[in-house]
């Protein structure tokens, strides 16, 4: 799951366990085999399967608005934001990042022209809003003018799947994934914002000034890969060395990261960041971008580098592989840091915004 599918899982099962008195129903466009959830949670499926713009519109302005207004709902939480015209029930809109806004060359057109145009009529439709940074929450108030106290920051969280592992099976993964070589690891959608052209420069550049079968591990389902970055690949002079693994499960991907040298997640710009806590719990250094919320989500706990600068990312590389001492203090701090974050507190506190949009629990 990318950012938001995995928000909306963790903390539909957190919420729906911590109030078993009350009725959940999950929305889908389709029919869903993979998630387990409480009792008290019904699933419903309307058609038809919203992928494009214009079935975007379809489902959200008149089948979805239908729907929740036929079942006399107490609310609609919208985990991505969007909501329907007219509802006769409260909505709390959970908004992670305005990326439409900031990256608009990396949308495809008929859905930046959507987005555009709906997205403001979505804000001005929400009797509440939520949002998982401080960052996106200032974003959301200099872009829509939407009240400060009408917005509540709801951090997200890390699961309990990402843990360290014992050396024995960090051997294993590299046996398994890199050819008992070590490696850098980069965890998200391949999508031209996770800024792929100039990690694989970095990686290049790491490799010529740094002697060593070191690879780069790639997780993520290959969503976008356009000629630009294709040509850039082929044109690297270590691209053997960097590995596509496409999507891992949370046990497998732990694994993964807690056996890197160091996670390299240097996004163009993020509304969070969950991947920078997931190498925090399994205690692997982390490398990200200085802009966007990721300095608020790393603390001092990761090396933070300008995302446009290649040799930048390819210094703080460097750095771990030749500053042992560098690794083990980053190591410490990366496990203190995400204490503060986890998915139980991330479901109180949109409880918390729950409460406030709608007379649940009254």
């Amino acid at each position: 799951m990318d950012g938001i599918g995995r928000f909306t899982y963790e903390v539909v099962q957190k919420i729906s366990a911590a109030h078993p008195e009350v009725e959940f129903t999950l929305i889908f466009d389709r029919k869903i085999d993979s998630f387990k959830f409480n009792s008290n949670v019904k699933i419903a499926v309307i058609s038809p399967q919203a992928r494009h713009p214009i079935l975007w519109k379809l489902w959200f302005e008149f089948k979805l608005k239908s729907f929740i207004n036929k079942n006399k709902f107490s609310l609609f939480l919208s985990p991505e934001g969007w909501i329907p015209p007219k509802l006769k029930c409260p909505s709390l809109g959970v908004i992670h990042d305005l990326n439409f806004i900031h990256q608009p060359e990396n949308i495809l057109k008929s859905h930046r022209k959507f987005l555009i145009k709906y997205f403001p009529k979505y804000i001005q439709r929400a009797d509440r809003i939520a949002t998982v940074s401080e960052f996106s929450k200032i974003d959301i108030i200099e872009n829509f003018k939407v009240s400060k106290d009408n917005i509540d920051v709801v951090y997200n969280g890390v699961s309990d799947a990402f843990k360290p592992i014992e050396q024995s099976e960090q051997n294993f993964i590299k046996g398994k994934y890199s050819n008992d070589s070590d490696y850098f690891v980069f965890v998200g959608t391949l999508h031209p914002r996770k800024n792929l052209c100039n990690l694989f420069k970095a990686f290049n550049f790491f490799k010529q000034h740094h002697k060593s079968d070191t690879k780069l591990l790639v997780v993520g389902n290959r969503k976008w890969w356009p000629k630009k970055l294709d040509d850039l690949f082929n044109s690297l002079e270590f691209k053997e060395d960097i590995v596509f693994l496409g999507r891992l499960n949370d046990e497998n991907l732990s694994k993964v990261i807690a056996s890197s040298i160091a996670l390299t997640y240097v996004p163009f710009f993020e509304g969070f960041g969950i991947p920078i806590l997931e190498a925090f719990k399994c205690g692997t250094p982390v490398i990200t971008s200085n802009v966007s919320s990721m300095p608020e989500v790393a603390g001092d706990a990761a090396l933070i580098c300008d995302p446009n600068n290649f040799q930048e990312i390819a210094d703080c590389m460097i750095k771990i592989a030749e500053e042992p001492s560098l690794v083990e203090n980053l190591t410490s701090k990366g496990i203190e840091r995400c204490k503060i974050f986890s998915w139980d507190k991330t479901a109180k506190l949109l409880w918390e915004s729950i409460l406030k949009t709608s007379s649940i629990g009254s």
